[in-house]
């Protein structure tokens, strides 16, 4: 649809913009640089610090350009002496209780407050009484604040409601009084800190990292998150060899998430540089034996020695090779071509709890960017929790909801705090998700779907009246829960459902930052999964080499699997219960050490760089992998460049094909997969088998009807996150210290027995 384009004069320049359009972003995006605090773009308008002013022709005051959409004809003048002395005047408002700490504020350099003081210069400053004091103090074990700082833009409040539709932060007390605060004093939230995130100055700051460096010693580097498959973009601050903090600030990097992370983005970065670390190769002499630290080279041989007397002794396929979704492409797709290539094993898989393969093999449709998810017209969730585990998603379908006016479907066995957003909640039995699929399908199958489902018929009615009421984008999620046939119906229901004023785009919710990555690298079409590898070893499966760990749910009631390989090899960052049972342990570089890219589950190939030297003596998954391939006697030919992988997959990847490292630097413009567009086709089989399933289902199962904990899978301790001493504060609780002036670390004792009852605070 053509949008309608208007003239607007600023300073004298004519510029055409789009109806409607805002004016102080039209400003700036024409060259014009004009000062806000309260002004957030894609935020409710606050209109508070009254900084944006402009004289628009024909009114008879100056105006906040903040609040006005631009019309045609309008004269706008930016910057003349009555702007400029108005503009002055706020800010000396603004300083009146502000306390000129600039030398000891950990946002000294990057506070908004200060860049303007200091590029107008010659303040003045009239008011003598004496300013308002508050004490320091912590909000949470994330989460610092120093009051008087606050300049009352509500940023963070307003983010806290529209982001995170949390509430937790809010205005307290009037006039010169007003603080920002707590409920109760203490912030019991999913701990984001995109507050402190989009604070202009230094009143909320991040309790982790304050104090410990000066924004302008860090070096930053723009990289992509290494926890879910959103794939957060992120400028990685560090020094000195140890990665300090991580923020989404955008003066270093625009990327699909703005300015912000959830708590493991911005938080959950202390692993990189933990004692913990692998620190050196090591090698299991004999079973049982200790592991020995080695050189890499003695590791390598060792390794190269084991893989090729098992595949002499029995046979190439008595080998498995077995990638982690949290690894690059680049890491993947070398471990998919030393299988196959090298190797000659078709037993090769990822350790991923979910195959999306069905699903993209019968694509029907584009898959959804973050961006269409803001502005969708109507979004159909089928499971899964994305508040928590993809926490970019969820805050995009708060906005588009609270924003944008979106209309949102649920179908969850559990009542999910998103199903306040929603317009449709529909509540069904645990279980019932690819009932889902079904009722999507229409026809004949409402009172089976229904009864399995345990709801009303009238309800299914309802959601095709909203899809068939829908004029815009209509994006379809779903997480885990659907089986084969479920993913190649759903994939299909695009040809169904779309109409000439209707869009259909999917997005899936896979777990892992790269799990879009292996599948697209081809790690997950090997001849067996890694569970029926593991069920296999001592028999079919005589070595496996691991680039990451099984997770605990495929270890669960297998471990002794492992023990009956004759030789496992383990690359890792940290001892897990995989490397208890390797022959030979690897150290691997983590995401801050190295380069390469992750697919999202937008399908945009984003670029990882390396922030720090590898920790110790580890390495990049890729070139381990590249390294004991020439031990076995194959060059690949990569030397030690990454982008040399990365050539060779857009070669031999359809959807990559054509991509460059210099096409990806640009984080603001991100690059999709051409992902095949599978033609439409009969899917009676699957929509059979389905229905079958559906008919098999237990009807017994009571419903869950207890909304989950704020923080319940984003607080858990796993093997990142248990590097970082604040997470199990928070996943014991976040009990609340006896005195917010001191850190929580420092008074709360951390061991197994921690329990979530609340220390009541002091004064």
């Amino acid at each position: 649809m053509t949008q309608d384009v208007i003239k607007v004069t600023i300073n004298n320049k004519d510029i055409q913009v789009p109806k409607g359009a805002r004016l102080i972003e039209v400003c700036r995006d024409s060259g014009f640089d004009i000062p806000s605090f309260c002004y957030y773009s894609d935020l409710a308008l606050q209109a508070s610090c009254r900084m944006c002013l402009v004289r628009i022709e024909k009114m008879p005051k100056l105006q906040t350009s903040c609040t006005i959409t631009c019309t045609d004809g309008m004269v706008v003048t930016t910057q003349s002496e009555e702007i400029e002395k108005a503009q002055r005047a706020m800010v000396e408002f603004l300083l009146a209780n502000h306390p000129l700490d600039c030398p000891v504020c950990d946002r000294g350099g990057e506070c908004e407050l200060q860049e303007m003081a200091f590029d107008w210069g010659g303040l003045e400053e009239r008011f003598t009484e004496k300013k308002n004091y508050y004490a320091e103090r912590y909000l949470s074990p994330m989460v610092a604040n120093d009051p008087q700082r606050c300049i009352l833009c509500k940023r963070c409040t307003r983010v806290c409601d529209e982001w995170m539709g949390e509430d937790a932060i809010e205005a307290g007390g009037r006039g010169a009084n007003t603080v920002i605060g707590t409920y109760g004093g203490w912030l019991d939230c999913s701990q984001c800190g995109n507050c402190i995130e989009v604070c202009p100055t230094g009143t909320l700051l991040d309790a982790t990292y304050r104090h410990q460096a000066r924004p302008w010693e860090l070096a930053q580097t723009v990289s992509t998150c290494t926890y879910c498959s959103d794939g957060c973009q992120m400028s990685l601050g560090a020094r000195g060899g140890e990665l300090m903090r991580v923020v989404a600030r955008d003066r270093y990097v625009n990327g699909l998430n703005g300015e912000f992370l959830c708590i493991k983005g911005r938080f959950g970065h202390p692993f990189v540089n933990h004692e913990a670390r692998i620190r050196t190769p090591m090698i299991r002499y004999k079973k049982g034996g200790k592991l020995i630290p080695a050189t890499w080279d003695d590791a390598i041989r060792h390794v190269a020695s084991k893989l090729d007397s098992i595949a002499n002794k029995h046979g190439r396929n008595s080998i498995g090779i077995v990638g982690s979704p949290r690894l690059t492409n680049e890491a993947l797709y070398l471990l998919k071509k030393f299988a196959t290539d090298l190797i000659g094993t078709d037993n090769y898989a990822v350790t991923d709890s979910v195959n999306l393969t069905p699903f993209f093999a019968n694509l029907g449709a584009p898959l959804a960017t973050h961006r269409d998810i803001r502005y969708a017209k109507t979004i159909v969730l089928i499971g899964g929790e994305p508040e928590e585990l993809q926490p970019l998603t969820g805050k995009q379908i708060r906005q588009a909801v609270r924003n944008g006016g979106a209309r949102l479907i649920i179908f969850n066995s559990v009542p999910i705090r998103l199903r306040e957003q929603a317009s449709q909640f529909i509540h069904i039995r645990p279980g019932a998700e690819e009932a889902a699929v079904l009722a999507l399908a229409g026809g004949a199958t409402d009172s089976l779907v229904s009864r399995k489902m345990g709801i009303e018929t009238a309800e299914l009615e309802k959601v095709r009246g909203t899809i068939n009421e829908t004029e815009g984008d209509l994006i379809i999620m779903f997480d885990g829960s659907l089986s084969a046939a479920a993913q190649s119906a759903l994939a299909q229901l695009s040809y169904l459902l779309r109409a000439d004023n209707r869009r259909v785009l999917f997005h899936p919710l896979p777990l892992y930052n790269n799990s879009i990555g292996a599948l697209d690298m081809g790690m997950t079409n090997g001849a067996i999964d890694v569970t029926q590898m593991l069920d296999a070893a001592g028999r079919g499966i005589r070595a496996v080499c691991v680039a990451g760990s099984f997770l605990p749910e495929q270890l669960r009631g297998r471990e002794e699997s492992l023990a009956k390989l004759d030789f496992l090899m383990v690359q890792e960052l940290f001892e897990t219960d995989t490397t208890s049972f390797a022959d030979v342990v690897l150290p691997a570089a983590s995401f801050a050490e190295i380069d390469g890219t992750f697919t999202n589950n937008d399908g945009f190939v984003q670029r990882v760089r390396q922030s720090i030297p590898p920790v110790n003596q580890s390495k990049a998954d890729w070139m381990i992998t590249d390294q004991l391939a020439r031990e076995l006697g194959v060059e690949f030919g990569f030397g030690m460049s990454a982008s040399a992988v990365f050539n060779e997959i857009a070669m031999q990847v359809p959807g990559y094909a054509g991509l460059r490292y210099p096409l990806l630097k640009d984080e603001s413009k991100p690059v999709q997969v051409k992902h095949d567009i599978a033609v439409q086709r009969d899917i009676s089989n699957e929509l059979e088998t389905v229905r079958t399933a559906v008919e098999q289902m237990d009807e017994s199962p009571e419903k869950h009807n207890d909304t989950p904990d704020v923080g319940h899978e984003l607080f858990k301790i796993r093997t990142l996150t248990d590097k970082v001493a604040q997470f199990h504060l928070l996943a014991a609780g976040n009990p609340r210290p006896e005195s917010l002036n001191v850190s929580p670390l420092y008074q709360i004792t951390l061991s197994d027995d921690l329990r979530a009852e609340a220390v009541v605070a002091g004064d």
